[in-house]
């Protein structure tokens, strides 16, 4: 059954999930209609996933958590946009106005879609134009022109369908790494895990860049972090989260936290208790932050809205 959360006749958000037959690599559909009355800006983190976004009448302006002219530089303005696994937050920013499909998946089932190298995707946000071709455009009208939220994931359904089955597949092996890294929560040892799949670390390496995008331990240190957000936000002691989410020592999770968020651990509480987040992509993953006007901000690039 659908979840749809109406906040306001003008704001809109239903989640669906996909046909079975692309579960599980494809993980949930939102399907969005939201109008602010300001512009809005929210921290997304890393979760391990990936997420296309078909848009179809706003734009949306993504960059770096840093300030800067670099980070100024890298930030671009996306209708539609591909988010391959990440390891940095990032800022995104919109007028108050987004309107579209979100497709939430686990980054191999983008690879059995597009067949493409994902770490030619990783750590990065693309227009999926870019890699996809025409098809993505196509795609994007049609659900547009489509008169209810059915209707488009309906054809949504249909078309990723038909896209997974002439796509590459998956190795089975890679699907049973993942699995075991994301029940250890990222704490399984990584020649354990190259062990158990009879692979040596290399191999093991090779195929987590290719259908996953980054290497294996890049993978874990995000499900640690997720892990150690979900305490966080739990109220647990700073130390006791530190042990349990894998890390040396309580200096350690401060250093992760603010490398991969551009906050503190106190700082990340302190900006959710002040400014609500809304509802979770995905149960049990800490997606995203809404955040104020005082916190990290974007800086247009030359050129660009």
């Amino acid at each position: 059954m659908p979840h749809r959360s109406l906040l306001s006749p003008a704001h809109e958000v239903v989640e669906v999930p996909p046909h079975p037959l692309l579960r599980p690599g494809v993980r949930l559909y939102r399907g969005l209609r939201v109008e602010f009355d300001r512009p809005r800006k929210r921290l997304e983190l890393p979760v391990g996933c990936a997420t296309l976004l078909l848009g179809f009448d706003h734009r949306i302006r993504v960059g770096p958590v840093e300030d800067g002219a670099e980070a100024a530089a890298s930030t671009r303005t996306f209708t539609s946009l591909f988010a391959g696994m990440r390891t940095r937050a990032v800022v995104g920013e919109h007028t108050g106005s987004v309107h579209g499909i979100e497709v939430v998946m686990h980054p191999w089932a983008a690879y059995a879609m597009f067949g493409i190298s994902m770490h030619e995707l990783a750590e990065a946000l693309v227009d999926p134009s870019d890699f996809a071709g025409a098809r993505i455009g196509r795609l994007t009208d049609r659900l547009a022109e489509l008169p209810d939220w059915p209707a488009r994931f309906a054809v949504l359904d249909a078309t990723l369908m038909r896209w997974q089955a002439s796509g590459p597949g998956v190795a089975p092996r890679v699907l049973r790494a993942w699995e075991l890294m994301v029940d250890s929560g990222g704490g399984i040892p990584i020649g354990l895990l190259a062990a158990d799949l009879g692979w040596s670390e290399r191999q093991l390496e090779r195929r987590f860049r290719e259908q996953l995008g980054v290497a294996p331990k890049s993978a874990a240190r995000v499900l640690r972090l997720q892990r150690a957000l979900r305490l966080l936000i739990a109220g647990r002691p700073f130390a006791e989260i530190a042990a349990r989410a894998g890390f040396y020592d309580q200096s350690h999770l401060n250093r992760e936290v603010r490398t991969v968020t551009g906050l503190t651990p106190g700082g990340f509480l302190d900006r959710k208790s002040a400014t609500p987040a809304g509802p979770s992509r995905l149960d049990g993953m800490v997606t995203t932050l809404l955040l104020s006007p005082s916190g990290p901000t974007l800086s247009a690039s030359p050129g660009q809205a």
